[in-house]
């Protein structure tokens, strides 16, 4: 029975033993934790500056619309091999109102854009006046592609002259014959402003009958024939 008591006692000491023992050493705890966050961290962006530089824009106003007299080309137009009409419009039909003399120039300030006409300064006048450019009597110096354009608003009032006689009548410089009244319409044209000789042809040496001078809106009538006989038009 004692060594029974004895043999307990001894276990017993042992397994306090073995407890302190175990009380005694360093507590490794094995927790398994979680895997950090992986934090991606991205390169900064390099900022770059843009700068966008306005498109110029150009404001035309009415105003402006039509180049200053300053910012217009220089153009002259000459007349050359003899003298030329100077015309209130840009054509034939309208009258004139002075004339460039030969070997003399004019400043250009405009053309038709219509026609070959062109607007000019009047030499020695504060009035403008147009030329013809499809003669060879004027010569353009400079460029008048870059002038402004005109269109014509107030178009020519037509002038007619008329043959009242029972002859036939030349018209010059247009070298134009008129029939006689009783062809009507034929006895009938129209001219444009200016000086014209009426000769009879219908008479041995083809007499002249009449110098006129036609205007815009004129109606002329042709009364007397070579022979001398005088008629009115119907």
């Amino acid at each position: 029975m004692f060594n029974s008591s004895k043999n307990h006692t001894i276990i017993f000491i042992v397994l306090l033993l073995a407890q302190w023992v175990q009380s005694c050493a360093p507590v490794n705890v094995n927790t398994t934790s979680a895997p950090p966050t992986t934090q991606v961290t991205q390169p900064a962006a390099t900022k770059t500056e843009i700068r966008i530089e306005p498109t110029p824009t150009q404001q035309v106003s009415i105003a402006n619309a039509t180049p200053s007299v300053a910012s217009l080309p220089k153009v002259h137009i000459r007349a050359v091999k003899g003298n030329i009409f100077i015309r209130r419009g840009p054509g034939m039909a309208y009258n004139p109102t002075g004339a460039l003399y030969k070997n003399t120039s004019a400043e250009v300030i405009a053309r038709d854009v219509l026609s070959n006409w062109v607007q000019i300064k009047i030499p020695h006048s504060n009035q403008t006046g147009w030329v013809s450019i499809q003669t060879e009597y004027t010569q353009i110096e400079g460029d008048i592609a870059g002038l402004p354009n005109f269109t014509p608003t107030e178009w020519p009032t037509a002038a007619y002259l008329r043959n009242c006689t029972h002859h036939r009548m030349y018209v010059l410089p247009n070298e134009i014959v008129i029939y006689p009244a009783y062809t009507f319409p034929d006895n009938e044209i129209w001219l444009y402003p200016g000086n014209y000789t009426v000769y009879d042809i219908d008479v041995p040496g083809d007499p002249q009958v009449a110098s006129i001078s036609i205007h815009e809106g004129s109606d002329v009538e042709i009364l007397d024939d070579g022979l001398g006989g005088h008629r009115k038009c119907p």
